[in-house]
């Protein structure tokens, strides 16, 4: 099993708040995330990153310095650092299934969290729950920006597969079928850079390279049925 990358230091059934066990090693805004604790694995989604002072009555100081400089001239100085996340809770395994949703238990303080790889990734998306409960999350970052994260490194773990891209985007158009303007900001947004969709936001639309739509309806409509 891989190191671990933080331990629970505070917990709840909706999110967990982790210590990286190194200050400088830490995960990406939208990462999946794994709590190993009883009774089962919970899996969260990286929200919040945060790095500052293990003393909480001292707060770093400039130094006017690059951190190689510093690495060199004060090394010390790195030991009183810390970083933590907080990730939202998405789902947990009961037995060999992976379930989405809350956890019935939150995870016990003092467990392992590990940073998931690709298979587990792409088999926890598999399914597409992850992104309803992202739609309303609130913690401390816009809930449009987690879910975007999210949906594109699910979207890389697929190996950036056009099929999956279109499940998101219908599946966003089903959840988000009474507000247009949000489904066609998100997906724009989702598509950028993306060398296999081309956006096109004035008619609230994207394509593949192979000319399958995923269209949002507008105000008033009701969702095309290839959108369901």
């Amino acid at each position: 099993m891989s190191e671990h990358l933080g331990e629970v230091i505070e917990s709840s059934t909706t999110v967990v708040r982790a210590q990286c066990r190194q200050w400088d090693w830490v995960p990406s805004l939208g990462a999946l995330v794994r709590v190993d604790t009883e009774p089962e694995p919970v899996y969260g989604i990286v929200s919040h990153i945060a790095t500052g002072s293990l003393d909480p009555y001292r707060r770093p100081t400039a130094y006017g310095k690059t951190t190689e400089e510093l690495r060199r001239e004060q090394p010390q100085i790195f030991e009183l650092l810390k970083t933590e996340f907080q990730a939202v809770l998405v789902g947990y395994l009961e037995g060999e299934r992976m379930r989405s949703g809350l956890p019935p238990q939150p995870p016990r303080l003092h467990s392992f969290v590990y940073l998931c790889g690709p298979e587990e990734v792409r088999r926890f998306t598999a399914g597409l729950e992850y992104l309803r409960l992202l739609l309303s999350v609130s913690s401390g970052v816009p809930a449009d920006e987690l879910l975007l994260t999210a949906a594109r490194t699910a979207w890389e773990a697929h190996g950036y597969d056009r099929a999956y891209l279109i499940a998101v985007g219908k599946e966003l158009a089903r959840l988000l079928k009474d507000d247009y303007d949000r489904l066609r900001a998100l997906l724009r947004r989702l598509t950028e850079g993306s060398p296999s969709a081309k956006p096109k936001s004035s008619e609230g639309r994207w394509e593949t390279e192979d000319r399958s739509p995923v269209t949002g309806p507008r105000s008033g409509e009701t969702p095309p049925a290839s959108a369901c």
